[in-house]
């Protein structure tokens, strides 16, 4: 069996950096991923000696994933120019942290409710939308730089009711900066609409993992219907990092259970 790299996402309930990190090591995970939304791990709240620091400490190290609402092609130029340089000062942190990759979300932007549908803007305008993506592929070239630099890797969100953002995806994917984030509890809620079209790209090279049940998603794996076996294979074959994506300590700990219980993740 392929070794997989397993992680954890920063706990609200774990507290800050340096107890992230001890937690992860206790339950013998290999990496902690920053969540950005939160104050504590925004750029100028870290340093990549701190992060180096910590990591050697614990014997662990760190991804990023971008605050959920960065969109970069927002058509207010002042928004869109921050949330650019948001992206490129992330980027920069990780590269100088030694951080393999950043994970981001694609906005959907606004849209308005028509009697017969919703109209995203982005789609309406969409010449002005690529601009945006163009303006934004072309800052994270250049931030990324060489064979090492972090990848900045795409999550997907049901694109499959916009697709707008999976023209846009492939856009960004001319570049060999960005990559894909496959998460399969978004996955299975939208029944597996995306999986395909990722898949197709040749471009997956990160995974959130967490079961799933219906529509419900973020549940601890052994408690779902998703077919885990299938996604970790999945995950061997593209040589992902995979990311234990529950969201409570408890989740976390019956997740790793799990992957120990079936060989996933040495006892």
């Amino acid at each position: 069996m392929t070794t997989l790299s397993f992680g954890m996402p920063s706990l609200l309930e774990a507290g800050g950096l340096e107890d992230n990190a001890a937690l992860c090591r206790q339950l013998g995970l290999r990496f902690v991923e920053l969540n950005m939304n939160l104050p504590d791990y925004q750029c100028g709240m870290l340093t990549a000696q701190q992060l180096c620091e910590t990591g050697r400490k614990y014997g662990v190290f760190f991804t990023f994933h971008l605050d959920e609402q960065l969109d970069p092609c927002s058509f207010n130029p002042l928004a869109a120019r921050a949330y650019r340089q948001t992206a490129v000062q992330t980027l920069l942190l990780a590269q100088a942290a030694g951080s393999p990759v950043v994970t981001m979300h694609m906005a959907q932007g606004v849209y308005f409710t028509l009697p017969e549908k919703k109209a995203y803007l982005y789609e309406q305008y969409f010449a002005r939308y690529q601009q945006g993506l163009l303006a934004f592929r072309q800052a994270v070239e250049q931030a990324a730089r060489g064979e090492n630099g972090p990848l900045l890797c795409i999550e997907n969100t049901n694109w499959a009711n916009a697709p707008f953002i999976r023209k846009g995806v492939a856009f960004l994917l001319q570049s060999n900066r960005f990559a894909l984030t496959l998460d399969t509890g978004h996955s299975w809620a939208a029944n597996r609409a995306d999986e395909g079209f990722m898949l197709r790209t040749g471009r997956l090279r990160h995974m959130h993992l967490h079961d799933a049940q219906n529509r419900r998603d973020h549940l601890p794996l052994g408690s779902g219907a998703l077919t885990k076996g299938e996604y970790l294979n999945l995950a061997g074959q593209y040589h992902c990092r995979i990311v234990l994506e529950t969201k409570t300590i408890a989740g976390l700990t019956q997740s790793v259970q799990w992957l120990r219980q079936n060989g996933y993740l040495a006892l």
